[in-house]
């Protein structure tokens, strides 16, 4: 599969979000990450659907938005009409609706995704790969940037890839967090073709070059 370079703008300047949209258009990002925090599923609070909408009109590409939140279900209709290309809802925030959730997201005219914690089993994103258009793994603790990769991800990866060929879907994995020049092939070769990346693109001299490398 193609592999796609999603560059979290949580990394970028709050102040410059239409600026940076556009920026990354130009560098050759593939996707916008959208990294939605409500204070209470994650300590940190960020933005919200009135923002995405906002980042619209500066840029045509898929606009990914993970919402780290507590009550997803009530916030799904909203990040639709914000035109949201991607929505991703936690396990660990719902786990009893996932699928209800996935299937509303999809009503919507919306890609659905799920994602896991770092803490969580990669089995149970297992029912979301039978619906989903993408599942997601966190690689680094929810909330903040910077962080370092945990390297035990991988072979999360590998058992959710291995899960999605025995479906016979050939769906994207994402990966978020700590993803570096210096570790992004052993993402990639656990199978994961959508890559979110925020330190490394924002604090890179040369943002298109770095994410051209990050795409190999």
């Amino acid at each position: 599969m193609k592999i796609k370079i999603a560059p979290s703008i949580l990394a970028s300047d709050f102040a410059k979000f239409g600026e940076t949209v556009e920026l990354l258009e130009r560098n050759g990002a593939d996707y916008i990450h959208c990294d939605v925090m409500d204070g209470n599923f994650v300590p940190p609070i960020t933005f919200g659907a009135q923002a995405v909408k906002a980042f619209r009109p500066h840029t045509s590409l898929p606009l990914d938005c993970h919402l780290m939140v507590t009550r997803p279900a009530a916030r799904l209709e909203e990040f639709a009409n914000a035109r949201a290309d991607i929505i991703t809802v936690h396990v660990e925030a719902d786990r009893e609706n996932l699928i209800k959730n996935l299937e509303k997201i999809k009503a919507l005219g919306v890609k659905a995704s799920a994602v896991i914690n770092p803490s969580t089993r990669a089995e149970e994103l297992f029912p979301a790969c039978e619906i989903a258009d993408m599942v997601l793994l966190m690689s680094v603790v929810p909330g903040w940037g910077g962080q370092k990769f945990i390297p035990e991800t991988l072979k999360k990866i590998e058992a959710v890839k291995n899960y999605c060929i025995r479906l016979g879907r050939d769906i994207d994995i994402e990966v978020d967090g700590g993803i570096t020049e210096d570790n992004v092939k052993d993402v990639i070769s656990a199978g994961a073709n959508v890559i979110v990346a925020g330190s490394t693109v924002f604090r890179s001299p040369d943002m298109a070059a770095t994410i051209a490398r990050l795409r190999g």
